[in-house]
Parts: C-alpha cells; sequence; structure tokens
C-alpha cells in the first residue's frame, strides 16, 4: 500500500528590525548598542549567553549594519521590553524595518 507523502505548508512571520542607523544615514554608537537591549531578555547556559528568540542581536547581509530582531510576538509577553525597545529606537531616530521569514509548519 502507497502512502500519500507530507506536505509541508510554509507560513510567513513577521519580524520587526531596527537597524543600527539613523535615519539621517549615520552609523549608531556604541557599536555594541544591540547586544546591550537583547540582554534584558537573555539567559545563561553552561556560562554562555543565550539569546531570546523573541529579541536578538543580528548582521544585515545586505548592508553589513548591526540590527535588532523583535518578534511581534514580545508585545504580548513582554510589553514593558517592547514598549522600551520602540521608545529608545523612536528617540535615536534608527531605521526600523519590517521583514519576514519563511517556516514550515
Amino acid at each position: 500500500m502507497l502512502e500519500n507523502p507530507t506536505t509541508h505548508k510554509s507560513q510567513r512571520e513577521k519580524l520587526i528590525l531596527i537597524e543600527g542607523v539613523t535615519e539621517t544615514g549615520e552609523k549608531f554608537r556604541p557599536s555594541d548598542w544591540a547586544e546591550r537591549m537583547c540582554g534584558c531578555l537573555a539567559s545563561f547556559n553552561n556560562r554562555r549567553m543565550v539569546y531570546s528568540p523573541q529579541l536578538r542581536p543580528m548582521i544585515n547581509q545586505e548592508s553589513r549594519n548591526k540590527c535588532l530582531v523583535l518578534d511581534p510576538k514580545l508585545k504580548e509577553t513582554n510589553p514593558d521590553i517592547f514598549d522600551c525597545i520602540m521608545k529608545f529606537a523612536g528617540e535615536n531616530r534608527l531605521k526600523i524595518h519590517e521583514s519576514y521569514t519563511e517556516t514550515e509548519e
């Protein structure tokens, strides 16, 4: 008897990217700003820092700029942290983008 192959559905997941560049194109300082922001949700495992999947640093492969990646679910799970980060980005006039990633179900 033949079994039907399982079909995988892909789903687009929304992310918020805060780029370490101001609206005027200046590189944001200090250079470790993204890691500092992510530290509020990080944990430690075997003496190593592990970033939360809801808030993590990243390098934008196109622009080579440091970015902060926020999962929009952070607004529900930790609204104070989400608001603080968005306020920080706004006050420092950092570029904010929406991005989508493909995930399989």
